[in-house]
């Protein structure tokens, strides 16, 4: 597959076509090429991005997921929660990593188009016109490299992958499956984290 039919995949996968999965599926290639690596299959890498949660950019995380094949139910993608457009990739196998970050180098360009004004006054992106919504998919994938990211340096740093919990407890209260590390004891009994009234 090529990389215009990965970009396509990545953002029928996403649901919408906007410049923060378009640069998510470009740093997500640039990575693994920078680790001459394959997608992940299985758990053979582990991805770090930086988004948060409840932000415009969180569809940077999708482009990442699509094009290194880390994601959240496999367990090989986690977020740090700094807000930023940067994801670092771990190859387990070689004991290597890569962090690439996007530039902001086209903000401009792109907070000016029409697709941006729209999402800034709350118009949702799968309602803005497919025309408006490749404007900033182009601006993201025309570029050059150097416009759209960086690449930091590949270096040895291993992955230590926690343990996989496969134990769980059916909650007495509700009869719904929980992972038992995320059980508490209420009433002397073991229940879910909802039944049990505790704060997360």
């Amino acid at each position: 597959m090529d990389d215009i039919e990965i970009l396509d995949q990545a953002l029928t996968f996403h649901g919408h076509r906007c410049w923060a999965s378009t640069a998510g599926v470009r740093i997500g290639l640039a990575a693994i090429r920078a680790l001459g690596v394959k997608r992940a299959g299985a758990k053979e890498l582990h991805a770090v991005i930086e988004i948060g949660d409840h932000h415009g950019g969180m569809c940077f995380g999708d482009g990442i997921q699509f094009t290194t094949g880390c994601t959240f139910g496999k367990g090989n993608i986690e977020k740090s929660g700094e807000g930023k457009f940067a994801v670092t990739l771990f190859d387990k196998a070689s004991g290597r990593a890569v962090r690439v970050a996007y530039r902001p180098t086209l903000q401009p360009r792109i907070g000016a188009t029409p697709f941006m004004r729209k999402r800034a006054a709350g118009v949702p992106a799968s309602q803005i016109p497919d025309e408006e919504q490749l404007e900033v998919v182009h601006l993201v994938w025309d570029a050059p490299e150097d416009d759209v990211m960086t690449i930091g340096p590949v270096d040895a740093r291993d992955w230590s992958e926690p343990e996989e919990v496969v134990r769980f407890v059916v909650c007495p209260s509700c009869g719904e499956l929980v992972a038992e590390p995320y059980a508490r004891v209420a009433d002397g009994r073991v229940v879910c984290g909802a039944c049990s009234g505790y704060p997360r």
